[in-house]
């Protein structure tokens, strides 16, 4: 029996018309991504006011309602454009927000077992392990972010340290996790949910090549470990936010494995350049680590969110989350997608990131993350040949950090302060303010596959002209 889409108890009007009326704000958006636009539009007042109306209680067209969140949308900050360089962000690969569409349309739960859903995640996730060289995922999962990719996988971990104390609790067991002081602050937050503790993470300095200090985290785990202190976990970082660096990781693995220590390797940002001929190297011993992050919505481009926890553990993650619920009854020896990971309504994320190795090929994927780190070197390569600007440090991956020479007499510190103000309300492109060493600098991330070489040489232009008036 075939239903009206007209009985349904909130039926969109003319559905086919309002479906390509939004195809065209999508493809507008993106015919608008395609170029650096000359400033970032102000809110305005009739924004603020269509965004302080009461709750509404009839309904609208459709059409003027997504009209007017495009309008919103347009005056938002969009890390789509090829000029935002100020976060380690999506860049809205355009097959990728098809996909989210399409998944939204369908709306699988990827919490329980969903069929032909169960088996496109699990090859995303050998996908990604080929991709950047895990060297064997024997188990993986689909996350919000890498906060919640990190959150999982150093709840195995725990586990594995503590086992039962998903249970039992800490029952006044001290516990210690490792990563360096310039590991992302996701680290700390798992500590403090996974009742770790914020002051038993210990955050190991850096060797002369802003890595953690291999000697000293090992140094850490043998003091720990003899005043009773369980280590959960060594947690390296594969592209720190600030200067893109990649831990040793081989020398970590080495000190865990003799310890007997989980290793984690927070790649939420930088793990895909693993797959390059140009940084390949730096990830030397990733295949011997226990987990991994890589967070597709950063440097393999699909829209927000979409993370990947590689395992190499078959069970680590059962035995962190598996439970037995009246509600969700199993059958004999059946795993749902829920008793190995935190979530329970799991939009299927895996659909964009299948999409987009599908679309557009693995070696097109690598080559754009190529274009980036090379891109990368260009903007390094600019600003330490200019006396303008001071380069803080060569880009390990695509973040590079530097300051502005200030006028004399002009203090350095307050003048690269408030030039990231200056240069975003500027507009024409978009940087970071961060701090190097404890002073502030500008920090440009390189991680979309619509920026060109001129988007990277407008930077230092941009910069200059924004201090010469400043």
């Amino acid at each position: 029996m075939k239903h009206d889409p007209a009985d349904a108890s909130l039926p969109l009007p003319d559905r086919r018309g309002v479906l390509e009326h939004a195809a065209g704000l999508v493809l507008r958006a993106w015919e608008d991504f395609d170029h650096p636009r000359p400033t970032q539009p102000a809110v305005a007042q009739r924004h603020r006011d269509l965004l302080s109306r009461p709750l509404p209680r009839s309904p609208s067209d459709p059409r003027t309602a997504l009209d007017l969140a495009a309008d919103v949308l347009d005056v938002s900050l969009t890390q789509s454009r090829p000029r935002f360089f100020a976060y380690v962000g999506s860049s809205g690969l355009e097959i990728g927000v098809l996909g989210d569409a399409l998944m939204a349309s369908h709306d699988v739960n990827a919490a329980v077992t969903a069929g032909g859903a169960d088996l496109l995640e699990a090859q995303v996730v050998r996908w990604v392990d080929e991709f950047v060289g895990f060297g064997g995922a024997h188990d993986g999962v689909m996350a919000a972010g890498g906060a919640i990719s990190n959150l999982t996988a150093l709840a195995a971990a725990r586990e594995r340290a503590v086992p039962g104390f998903r249970r039992e609790g800490a029952a006044g067991r001290p516990l210690a996790l490792y990563t360096s002081s310039e590991a992302h602050y996701s680290v700390q937050r798992a500590a403090e949910v996974l009742g770790i503790g914020a002051d038993h993470v210990r955050r190991i300095g850096l060797d002369a090549d802003r890595r953690m200090d291999v000697a000293a985290c090992a140094a850490a785990l043998d003091a720990d470990r003899a005043a009773g202190v369980a280590p959960v976990a060594v947690v390296a970082t594969a592209g720190t936010t600030l200067t893109g660096t990649v831990d040793d990781l081989a020398g970590l693995a080495e000190v865990c494995r003799a310890r007997d220590v989980w290793l984690h390797v927070d790649g939420a940002y930088g793990l895909p350049a693993a797959a390059t001929v140009t940084a390949g190297y730096r990830f030397a011993g990733l295949d011997q680590a226990d987990s991994a992050t890589v967070d597709a919505h950063k440097w393999l481009y699909v829209p927000k969110a979409c993370s990947v926890l590689l395992m190499r553990s078959r069970s680590a993650l059962q035995e962190a989350f598996t439970h037995q619920e009246s509600y969700m009854p199993h059958d004999e020896d059946e795993i749902h997608p829920v008793d190995r990971t935190l979530e329970y309504s799991r939009p299927l994320r895996a659909l964009k990131l299948w999409l987009a190795f599908t679309v557009h090929g693995a070696n097109a994927i690598r080559d754009a993350i190529e274009r980036n780190l090379k891109q990368a070197a260009l903007l390094a390569d600019l600003l330490d040949t200019d006396p303008v600007f001071e380069l803080l440090s060569p880009p390990s991956l695509s973040a590079v950090c530097f300051r502005v020479r200030p006028p004399p007499g002009v203090d350095p510190i307050a003048h690269n302060a408030a030039l990231v103000h200056a240069v975003n309300s500027d507009g024409r492109l978009m940087l970071a303010g961060a701090e190097f060493d404890g002073t502030p600098c500008l920090r440009a991330c390189i991680v979309n596959h619509r920026t060109t070489d001129d988007d990277v040489r407008a930077i230092p232009m941009v910069v200059r002209e924004v201090a010469a008036a400043s």
